[in-house]
C-alpha cells in the first residue's frame, strides 16, 4: 500500500465530510460542523496551516555526520518520533459511518504502536465514545492516551480511574473543548476548570496528565501549577474559537516560559516531517497530528496509519539530516530562517 492509494481511497470511504484534498489547510471545509472543518469562518484552522508554511529552515550540510536519531522518551517510555495520534471523537457526525469510535481507535491506536509511537483517544456525549476507543487501548497493553473532555469532576476522576485499570501509558484532557456548544446541545455540558480543579484532578492519579488546548504563556504556568506532566499548545484545530492565533505563534512565549518544566506538545497545522522541525525548534518535544491521522484510518485501517507514521519519521529524519541535526536535541531555534535586517 502506497501513501497515494489510502488518500484515494479515504475519498471513497470518507464522503463529503472531508474532500481529502491534496493540501489539508481547511479552505473548502470552512465552517463545516458537523464535519472536519474550523468554526464560522475557518480562520482558526486556516490560520494553524499558514503560519507554519511561513516559517523557512536553515539548510546546512558541511558537519560531521553521524546517524540521525529520531527517537523521543516521554512517559518512560521510548518512541520513534516525537509524533503522536491527536484525539478524534464522533467519526460519525463529522466523518462517515463506515468506521465508528471503536473501529477508529483501533486504527489509530493499533496502526501507531506498529509505526513506533503512540496514538491518543477521545470522548464524548455517549460513555462508549470514551470507553470503547479505551477498550482498544487496553488490548494494546496501555499503548494509548486517552483524552477526557472537562466534565464535571466525578465524571472525569471516574474515566480517571477507568484509564488507569487500562494501563494507559498517560491520560488527557482538552480543557478547550469547554466551549463545544455541541455537547451542551446534546444534554452533556462541559465547562473551564480552575486550577485547584486540576490539582485535585491530577492529583488523583499516578499517571502522567496532559492539559490540552493551551495558547498563553498564562494558561501554561497554571496548567504547570496544577502539576500536569505537560501541555498541548492548541487551538483545538480551530473548532471551538474563531480568530485565534495560530498554535505555532504562541509557542516560543510559552516554551520560553515553562520549557525544561514540562513536556511541551503542540497541534495544528503539522503536516510534513519539516513542520515536526520547525515545531520543535520554537520548543516542542513533540507534535500531534489529528486530521492527516484520521484519513490515513478511513483510508487503510492500522496498516494505514503505520505507513502514515513512518512517512512522516522519514521526512522528519531526512530533514535533520539536511538541516545538521543527529538528533531531536540538535533542534534550535538556529534552525530557524531570519532574515536580516
Amino acid at each position: 500500500m502506497q501513501y497515494g492509494d489510502i488518500l484515494n481511497s479515504a475519498r471513497e470511504t470518507i464522503g463529503k465530510k472531508c474532500r481529502v484534498c491534496k493540501e489539508c489547510n481547511g479552505v473548502v471545509c470552512k465552517g463545516e460542523i458537523p464535519g472536519v472543518g474550523g468554526k464560522d469562518t475557518g480562520e482558526g484552522f486556516k490560520i494553524n496551516y499558514e503560519k507554519l508554511k511561513e516559517i523557512k529552515i536553515n539548510m546546512d550540510t558541511i558537519y560531521e555526520f553521524k546517524e540521525v536519531d529520531t527517537s523521543v522518551e516521554l512517559f518512560g517510555k521510548k518512541f520513534n518520533y516525537p509524533v503522536f495520534a491527536a484525539p478524534i471523537g464522533g467519526l460519525n457526525l463529522h466523518y462517515s459511518e463506515i468506521l465508528n469510535d471503536e473501529t477508529y481507535s483501533r486504527a489509530i491506536v493499533s496502526g501507531c504502536k506498529q509505526g513506533g509511537t503512540a496514538g491518543f483517544t477521545g470522548d464524548g456525549v455517549k460513555d462508549e465514545f470514551y470507553e470503547l476507543p479505551l477498550k482498544t487501548v487496553k488490548e494494546v497493553d496501555g499503548w494509548g492516551i486517552p483524552t477526557i473532555k472537562p466534565w464535571k469532576k466525578d465524571e472525569v476522576l471516574r474515566k480517571i480511574k477507568q484509564a488507569e485499570e487500562a494501563g494507559a501509558l498517560a491520560i488527557a484532557m482538552d480543557v478547550d473543548a469547554a466551549g463545544l456548544s455541541l455537547l451542551a446541545a446534546l444534554g452533556k455540558p462541559v465547562s473551564p476548570k480552575s486550577v485547584e480543579e486540576l490539582k485535585e484532578i491530577i492529583s488523583s492519579t499516578k499517571i502522567p496528565f496532559i492539559i490540552k488546548g493551551i495558547m498563553t504563556v498564562k494558561g501554561a504556568l497554571k496548567a504547570l501549577e496544577a502539576g500536569a506532566y505537560g501541555i498541548v499548545v492548541s487551538n483545538h484545530g480551530g473548532r471551538v474559537l474563531d480568530q485565534t492565533p495560530a498554535a505555532v505563534e504562541v509557542l516560543p512565549e510559552i516554551a520560553k516560559a515553562v520549557k525544561g518544566k514540562m513536556k511541551i506538545f503542540i497541534d495544528g497545522g503539522i503536516r510534513s516531517g519539516i513542520d515536526v522541525v520547525k515545531v520543535m525548534a520554537l520548543g516542542a518535544d513533540a507534535v500531534l497530528i489529528g486530521r492527516p491521522y484520521a484519513v490515513a484510518a478511513y483510508g487503510g485501517g492500522a496498516e494505514a496509519v503505520k505507513i502514515y507514521t513512518e512517512k512522516i519519521g522519514k521526512e522528519l529524519r531526512d530533514t535533520m539530516i539536511m538541516v545538521g541535526c543527529s538528533t531531536l536535541a540538535d533542534i534550535n531555534e538556529t534552525v530557524i530562517y531570519k532574515a536580516s535586517k
